[in-house]
Formats: C-alpha cells, structure tokens, sequence
C-alpha cells in the first residue's frame, strides 16, 4: 500500500515551542540551517527512489528561492505550510486569508507549479478555526493535512475521522488527509512523526505503518522536519518540556527514515489525494448507475 511522506520546511528556530523565545523580528538574524538540512533530506529520498511533499514555510521561500525550485526539479510537490508559521486559531479569517494568499503566490512562484495543498503550524485548525477550510477552498486548495485526530493540549480534534475525508464548504469541496493515529481500547496515539517518530522506537513505529497499511487498509502519512536531521543545531531557550520534545532524539532520526523510505512505498500526498477523489467520483457513478 502506498503511503505519503511529507516534510513540513521550517528552520529550527520557526517552531512554536520557542516562539516565546524567539520572535519573529530576531529571524534574520539567526543562523539558518534549513537548506543544508534539506539536502540531507533530499538526498535519503533519492537513494531510496521516493518523492514526497514539501510542505514550505513562505519565509523560508521568500528568503531562498532556489531551495524551493531545487526540491521541485527532483520531482517533489511543494505545497504550503503558511507564510509565517503563525497559528491558525490565533488570527482573524481575514488575517489568515492574507498570510495563507501571500505564501501560496511565493511558493508558486519559487516552484513554477500551482499549489494545491496546506498543513497548518503546529496542526492549529482545530474546533476553532474550522472557518479556514472555506477560505482553502477559496485560495483554490484541493486537499489540507492540518488535523490531529487526537487529544493534545496545543491541538487536536479527537472526533474527527482518523482516514481521509471530504469537506463541502460554500467555496468547494476540500480533501482532509488527517494526521496517523492508531486506536486501542478506545484511545487513540500517534504515529509516524516528529516527536513521535523520535522518541519512540523504530519498531514501534513499523509495526503501526504496517499494522494501519494491512489491517485497517490505511495509507499514513508520515511528517518530519529538516531540523530533525539536525543533532549539532543550536541549543534554543524555553520552557523544559518544549526542549526535551525538539532535542531528545535527534541523533537517531536519520537512521529512522533512512529504514522508513527503505521498508515502505511512499509518494507526494498530493497524489493520493488524487487517487482519492478519482475512488470516491467512481463509488458516485457507481451509485448512479
């Protein structure tokens, strides 16, 4: 079974833990690490034959165009990841408009392709910003990978479906590809990245792909970071937890998708969205007939 691998292009000091710590103004002037950690990324996709999607912070596009065109002429989606890594359900409809507008025309510009997807910081559309799916579908999105089907104190929206779904809003149909999660006993765990790809054991994290691939015929979609592949980034300030969440870890994650791209099939999540919607127009017509 296929399944999506995505990488969600921010550098190490965009991260909403730290931004308490580091406000946007200090940016620039902080080293950046992303292209090179990009790279390395770009380069375990290639040795295992597999493309993926980029999701692309707008900052970063604005600042290194030529990144972004690199990574679309090796064959990978850009889609969008905001334009500065501001919380969905911190802003205003109008001000969410405008940030997600203005990132989408710097990465098609950058990518020479339209884009088609989004993935919010920080997972942040929630109960309370689910105004953000009509003005998706406004901007012209066809699929959003911005849900957490689970509990968490930050994000999440534990009712929601755990495989993906269709949304009608008053500007258009929009794809839902959620976040994996498996469910035991009622609860439900994450799966398959960042933190979670970190800090749990590699088998642990097959055995759920493979466990969600065979039994509930389920396609994941695993998500890391460029930072992640970083263990020699400079050390941020905050609060304890944020730091043994972004810092434990980090020495193994290579490895670990290194073994993922080697022990799965994946491809660009735009892609399956496609295969998505082309199963649900044939069960209509079906249906008709």
């Amino acid at each position: 079974m296929k399944n999506a691998f995505t990488v969600d292009l921010e550098d190490y000091y965009h991260v909403s833990a730290f931004a308490n710590d580091v406000g946007m103004d200090q940016w620039g002037t902080r080293a950046s690490r992303v292209e090179a950690n990009t790279e390395k990324l770009l380069d375990l996709l290639d040795a295992a034959q597999r493309k993926a999607t980029f999701f692309v912070l707008g900052w970063v596009a604005q600042r290194d165009p030529k990144l972004i065109r690199r990574i679309a002429e090796r064959g990978h989606e850009i889609a969008c990841h905001s334009l500065e890594h501001r919380l969905v359900y911190s802003m205003s409809p109008a001000d969410f408009r405008e940030d997600t507008r203005k990132a989408a025309r710097l990465l098609e510009d950058a990518g020479g392709s339209a884009v088609r997807g989004y993935r919010a910081p920080s997972f942040s559309i929630t109960a309370q910003s689910l105004w953000a799916f009509e003005i998706l579908a406004e901007l012209g999105f066809t699929y959003d990978s911005s849900i957490f089907p689970v509990r968490h104190i930050n994000y999440g929206m534990p009712e929601a479906p755990r495989k993906p779904y269709s949304i009608d809003t008053p500007a258009g149909v929009l794809v839902e590809f959620p976040m994996p999660t498996l469910e035991m006993a009622g609860r439900r765990s994450p799966l398959a990245g960042g933190a979670y790809l970190r800090l749990l054991p590699y088998w642990y994290t097959q055995w759920g792909i493979n466990f969600l691939n065979n039994h509930e015929r389920q396609s994941v979609c695993v998500y890391v970071h460029p930072w992640e592949l970083d263990p020699e980034q400079p050390r941020m300030n905050g609060n304890l937890t944020s730091r043994l969440r972004h810092y434990i870890g980090l020495r193994g994650t290579q490895k670990k998708i290194a073994n993922l791209l080697r022990d799965f099939e994946f491809c660009p999540l735009g892609l399956m969205v496609t295969e998505y919607l082309a199963r649900s127009n044939s069960v209509k017509d079906h249906g008709r007939g």
